[in-house]
């Protein structure tokens, strides 16, 4: 711009404004505010996907957790009858230790050993198997030792001398330790 147009434009209350300096001014300022606003909502985005990520993680634990424990309780299922069954057995087994001199007696136990046997095979179904250690080394995950007695010439140290009472377990979880006499 000459210096007489700025002249003019001085003394005819116009204000000379170069075009070419605003909008240069006003265009940076708005791709500044557009930019800080893209790296905004790029922030956003970001810590949004990484939210679907850890509650998709999230689910996906729950998921197994919940299959794991629909597996553990179907394994487990018949853990509370065949405790509660234990001491029926212990008394079937009590009446077949008995002897018999009648023939009634012999019937009885007969009936008795059936019905014994029955719910033995209810049990293997079940994989219920019964902890009868006579003879074999102590292990207190199986066995409880309620006293000692001196080992004989046969017998080792830490043997399972005499079984008081079967123990049972499901699967691999011990339902009744077996109570046994250990030899010293």
């Amino acid at each position: 711009m000459s210096e007489d147009h700025k002249r003019t434009a001085e003394n005819s209350g116009e204000i000379d404004v170069d075009p070419t300096d605003q909008p240069e001014e006003i265009e940076t300022e708005e791709v500044q505010e557009e930019t800080d606003e893209v790296k905004v909502l790029e922030a956003k985005n970001s810590q949004l996907e990484d939210q679907i990520l850890r509650l998709q993680a999230e689910m996906q634990n729950i998921q197994r957790r919940n299959t794991r424990e629909r597996q553990e309780a179907a394994k487990y299922r018949s853990q509370k009858l065949a405790t509660a069954l234990l001491e029926a057995i212990d008394n079937l087994e009590r009446a077949l230790a008995t002897e018999a001199d009648s023939e009634d007696a012999k019937s009885l136990l007969a009936g008795v050993e059936m019905v014994h046997g029955q719910i033995l095979q209810i049990f293997a179904d079940e994989s219920i198997e019964v902890i009868d250690p006579a003879g074999e080394a102590f292990d207190p995950n199986y066995h409880q030792a309620v006293s000692t007695t001196p080992a004989q010439d046969d017998q080792e140290s830490d043997e399972v001398a005499q079984v008081l009472q079967k123990g049972y377990q499901l699967e691999d979880r011990v339902i009744r330790p077996a109570m046994v006499v250990v030899t010293e």
